[in-house]
Formats: structure tokens, sequence, C-alpha cells
């Protein structure tokens, strides 16, 4: 059994982890793929001729460099199911909260709430490729990505059109008491997220920490959320909440794109 590292400059989420996953997809010489997003490196354990792989990796325009090949004598990898407990129920919070967001952001007229939302749904999207996929064929797992990619980019497109109604119309005020208190409670939903996580005996894990990382982004989007409610009360505007909301659907669409990628 040979080990390969290879460093990919442009993994920093698990957004990334899939693409590649798919991409080595059928691959039969590979045994494992052990990746480490924090450090931005991934190790392939496989058999046989690097040169297929390596070729994979390059293609996919994430910076993919072969570090160094070695032999291993490792051959077994358990899959650990306590991290898929985890990533579940992180999924499931984030996947409540679309829902609690997006109806509150949708009653309060706050474009902030609305787009925060779908920032959940983004999360919950990655977590689900992942483990609604599992065992799948690999044209399953394309299709499913292709399908959530195409729905989260349409919902970020309606977003942005009624993000630029709203700044050339005249609307009323977001309830800005809504977005804040909202806010407030996503956050502490995104804190329990971490918690749980860091709980883990498993933390240590690379799937356990990429999932901390992406949730921590979260919190820094609900105290943004927080933040322009309060400039709302504050200004008498609707513009700190179209700004954030703006920001976000940013974000949301570059997650529909990176989801896109997984369906080629």
């Amino acid at each position: 059994m040979n080990k390969t590292i290879f460093e990919i400059t442009k993994m920093d989420c698990p957004s990334e982890e899939n693409i590649i996953r798919m991409k080595l997809d059928g691959i039969s010489s590979i045994a494992n793929l052990d990746f480490d997003i924090p450090n931005r490196k991934l190790t392939v354990f496989h058999k046989g001729e690097i040169d297929q792989i390596e070729k994979s990796v390059i293609e996919l325009n994430l910076g993919g460099k072969r570090i160094s090949t070695e032999q291993t004598s490792q051959t077994n990898f358990k899959e650990n199911t306590n991290q898929k407990k985890l990533l579940w129920s992180v999924l499931i919070i984030n996947f409540t909260f679309f829902i609690i967001e997006m109806a509150t952001g949708l009653i309060s007229k706050s474009m902030g709430l609305i787009a925060d939302s779908l920032d959940m749904l983004a999360d919950s999207f990655v977590y689900g490729i992942s483990l609604f996929a599992v065992g799948g064929t690999l044209i399953k797992k394309k299709q499913i990505a292709k399908l959530a990619g195409y729905f989260q980019l349409t919902l970020a497109i309606i977003g942005f059109l009624e993000v630029l109604r709203r700044f050339f119309g005249d609307e009323k005020l977001p309830d800005f008491s809504t977005m804040i208190i909202i806010s407030i409670l996503a956050l502490i939903a995104n804190g329990i997220c971490i918690y749980i996580l860091q709980k883990s005996k498993s933390k240590e894990e690379i799937h356990i920490k990429a999932s901390m990382i992406f949730t921590s982004n979260d919190v820094i989007i609900n105290l943004g959320v927080i933040i322009a409610g309060v400039m709302v009360s504050w200004l008498n505007s609707n513009k700190p909440d179209l700004i954030i909301g703006t920001i976000v659907f940013i974000l949301v669409t570059q997650g529909a794109f990176r989801i896109l990628q997984l369906s080629k």
C-alpha cells in the first residue's frame, strides 16, 4: 500500500472535500481518502501508480500539488459512526433554523433573516449530500448535487431580485426586534452545534474539525444580522438589512456554485 499526500490550497470547507471525493470516485486503486481541511492536506492510500490520481486532483483547479509518496503498512480504515451521528445532529439543527428563519424573515420583511436562512440551508445541503449519498453510485451523487445546487442558486437569485425591489421601492421597515431575537436564537443554535462537536470524543477527527470551522462562520453571519437589526432601529432605515442580506446572498451563491461543481 502507498500513501500520497497532496496539498490542496483552495480546500477550506466540506464543499471542496465533496468535490474531490466525487472526482476520485471510481478509481479502483484508491483504498481510502483522509482529509485534513484545516491544514489543506489530502492523504490518499492507494495501490500502484499515483499518475491517474494526481491528474484528477490537478484537473479540479483547487491548487492541488503532490507533496510526497511513500509505502505504508496501514490497511484497515474504519468509518467512525459516531461522527455520522454528530453530523446528523448538526444537519437537523441547521435545517430546522432554515425553516424558522425563512418563516420569520418573510413575516418580519427582513432580507437579513431570509438570507441567513438560505445560508443554513446551504450548510444542510453540504452535510446532506455526504450523508444521503453514502454508498450510492457516482451518478446518483451527481444528480443530488445538481438538484441541490440549482435549487439553492434559484433561491439566491430570487433573493437578490427582492433586495433590488426593496432598495428602489418604498418598502416598510423590517421588524428589527424579530431580526435580533431570531438571530440570537440562531446564534445559540450554532453555539450548541460547536459545543456538541467540541464535546465529541472524535473532535480531533478531520470531519469534525471541518464542521466546527463551517459552523463558526455561521456565527459571524448571525452577529452580522443582529448588528443590522440594531442599525435598522438606530437609523430608521431598511438599508442595513438589505446590505447584510446582499452579503449573505453572495455567500449563498458561492456555495451554490461549489455544490454544482460536484455534479460535473
